[in-house]
C-alpha cells in the first residue's frame, strides 16, 4: 500500500491565517480534519497517509491558537468560532459542500458546524467523541495539558514527559512527529507553539455546553469511531457505552465502529483508517 504524501500551506479564514496540511489530490472531494483540544495537523498523519488520494482530499487544520496558526485575541475561541473557520476555509478552497473528520474536541466543532450550516456538510466523522465523558477523564486531560506552559531542555525531554503520562502506548515515530511538530526553540530550551490561553478558553467553553443537544443536527451521514479502551486504566471512557447507545438513538443518520485503542491511539489504528475511508467514498 502506497502512503499519500502531504503538503503544507497557509489559508486566510475570517481575517486570520490558519496552517493546513493536505493529503490527496486538490481536485478530490474536500474533507476537513479538525484536531482535538491541543492537537495539530500532524495528529492526522496516520489517517491522512492512508485515506488521502484521488477520491479524498484530506485537509487538516491547526485551529486558531494551535500549532502554526494565528493566535487570536481572548474571547475569540469556542466551538462556534472554530466551526465558522471551517466554512471560511471551505469557501477559500472553492467548496460549497464538504465532509469533516473531528477528533475529540474537533468532533464537537464538527457537530457545531452541523448546527450552523448542516446543508453544507455531506458527511461527519467523529473520532471518539459524542456526549459526556466518564468522571475520571477530565482530571487526566487536565494533567496532560500542564505541558503547554513549560520550557524543555530538548525535544527528547519533551517526548519523555509526554510518553510518561501513559496515554500513548506504544510510543512510535508518529507520536514524535505529532508532538514534535508543536515544538520551537526559545531562549533556554524548547517550548510549544500552541497557546495555553487558547486551550484554556476552549476548555472553559466546553463546560458551558450541553453535549447531547447537538446530536439532532446530525442529519447527514455520520460515523462515530469509538475507542474500546479507557483513556488510561481506571480513568474511564471518553464515549461511555451508555452515551454510545443514546447517540445512535438520537442522531438520525449515525452508525458506529468500535476500535481497539484508547482516545489517542484509536486514530493510529488501521481499522479506523479503513472504516473512515469506506464511509467517505461509499455512495
Amino acid at each position: 500500500m502506497s502512503l499519500a504524501s502531504a503538503d503544507d500551506f497557509e489559508i486566510v479564514a475570517r481575517s486570520h491565517s490558519l496552517h493546513a496540511r493536505r493529503w490527496g489530490s486538490e481536485s478530490g472531494p474536500l474533507v476537513l480534519g479538525v484536531p482535538g483540544l491541543s492537537g495539530n495537523v500532524a495528529h492526522f498523519g496516520f489517517l491522512g497517509e492512508r485515506i488521502g488520494g484521488d477520491d479524498v482530499q484530506l485537509v487538516a487544520l491547526d485551529l486558531r491558537g494551535r500549532g502554526r496558526s494565528d493566535t487570536t485575541p481572548p474571547g475569540s475561541y469556542g466551538w462556534e468560532n472554530h466551526a465558522r473557520d471551517l466554512f471560511a476555509v471551505a469557501d477559500a478552497l472553492g467548496f460549497d459542500r464538504f465532509a469533516v473528520i473531528g477528533q475529540s474536541m474537533g468532533g464537537s466543532v464538527a457537530m457545531t458546524a452541523a448546527r450552523l450550516e448542516g446543508s453544507r456538510l455531506r458527511a461527519v466523522v467523529l473520532i471518539d467523541v459524542a456526549g459526556r465523558v466518564d468522571p475520571g477523564v477530565g482530571p487526566v486531560i487536565e494533567d496532560s495539558l500542564r505541558r503547554l506552559d513549560r520550557t524543555y531542555d530538548s525535544p527528547e525531554h519533551y517526548f519523555a514527559e509526554v510518553s510518561s503520562q501513559g496515554l500513548v502506548e506504544p510510543w512510535t515515530v508518529h507520536w514524535e512527529k505529532a508532538y514534535g511538530y508543536d515544538l520551537c526553540e526559545v531562549p533556554g530550551g524548547f517550548a510549544l507553539r500552541t497557546s495555553a490561553g487558547a486551550v484554556a478558553e476552549d476548555r472553559t467553553y466546553t463546560a458551558t455546553q450541553h453535549p447531547s443537544d447537538r446530536w439532532k443536527y446530525l442529519t447527514m451521514p455520520t460515523l462515530l469511531v469509538r475507542a474500546t479502551c479507557e483513556l488510561r486504566a481506571g480513568a474511564g471512557y471518553v464515549v461511555p457505552s451508555a452515551d454510545r447507545d443514546r447517540f445512535l438513538h438520537e442522531a438520525p443518520q449515525a452508525t458506529v465502529v468500535e476500535v481497539d485503542g484508547n482516545h489517542l491511539t484509536v486514530n493510529t489504528h488501521p481499522a479506523t483508517a479503513e472504516a473512515i475511508y469506506s464511509f467517505l467514498v461509499t455512495p
